[in-house]
């Protein structure tokens, strides 16, 4: 079952690749079927088998001969992974492939979308929202009412940031799409989570923040621009997978 786990994954991330290419740009996901996005030529199925092809067309298009980005076979990779930890985590069931599953690569496709865009598009920060508050049932140990706590509490607490940091700064370093996606994570996770997911993602994005700044020698550490959502998805993805039962049971019991 891990095998086929991680393939469901490797395919998954495969059209992950998709969204993440043609949801910012207004594209439709769906179709057409895939193409190189510099001779426009449809791929073929062959030429279409996550990671594989990549190592057998030696990182080209088989037509062009262009190279094809790192980001596809890293994605497909990833979002394996992922999905074998989250099985190994929640176990075979409906959850699984009806609220599991569909969350990690939600959240996987907006890291990499606003890592490439700087944006966070609705149609993932919202449309995960309402798929975790609808099937919170299928978390006991959260409940709907939890699940609706947890997002009401993540869209006005990073609201409230947010505005503190633009009358502090005036300029608005926090965007409407991460108030969204925090939403997201608390419908997932509850309000405990989002406590924890708050202070490991201002945390760590302090620190890349701050190295970025020395890095490119910014005198103006404040006016250091980097996208948020990555460090939001990475440490949701932590507490999910690693830090819920520790933090819970050792932190803050409530």
């Amino acid at each position: 079952m891990s095998f086929f786990i991680f393939v469901l994954g490797l395919i998954f991330g495969s059209f992950a690749n998709v969204v993440i290419y043609r949801l910012p740009r207004d594209q439709s996901v769906v179709r057409p079927r895939s193409y190189c996005i510099q001779c426009k030529k449809q791929i073929s199925f062959f030429d279409n088998i996550p990671l594989l092809s990549f190592v057998l067309l030696m990182g080209k298009c088989r037509n062009c001969h262009s190279k094809i980005s790192i980001r596809y076979p890293i994605v497909e990779f990833l979002v394996g992974l992922v999905f074998l930890a989250v099985y190994k985590h929640v176990g075979f069931g409906f959850s699984l492939f009806f609220r599991d599953l569909p969350f990690v690569l939600i959240l996987i496709i907006i890291a990499f979308i606003d890592l490439e865009h700087r944006i966070i598009p609705d149609e993932l920060s919202l449309g995960g929202l309402v798929l975790g508050l609808v099937t919170s049932f299928l978390n006991p140990e959260l409940g709907i009412v939890s699940s609706f706590i947890g997002a009401g509490f993540g869209f006005c607490v990073f609201y409230g940031l947010a505005w503190c940091y633009f009358k502090v700064t005036q300029q608005s370093g926090l965007g409407g799409g991460d108030i969204k996606l925090l939403a997201m994570l608390g419908a997932f996770l509850g309000f405990q989570g989002i406590i924890i997911i708050l202070m490991l993602s201002s945390i760590s994005g302090s620190i890349v923040g701050i190295l970025w700044a020395l890095w490119n020698k910014e005198k103006n550490l404040l006016k250091t621009a980097i996208p948020f959502g990555p460090f939001l998805v990475v440490s949701g993805l932590f507490y999910y997978l690693i830090g819920n039962p520790l933090w819970l049971q050792f932190m803050i019991p409530i």
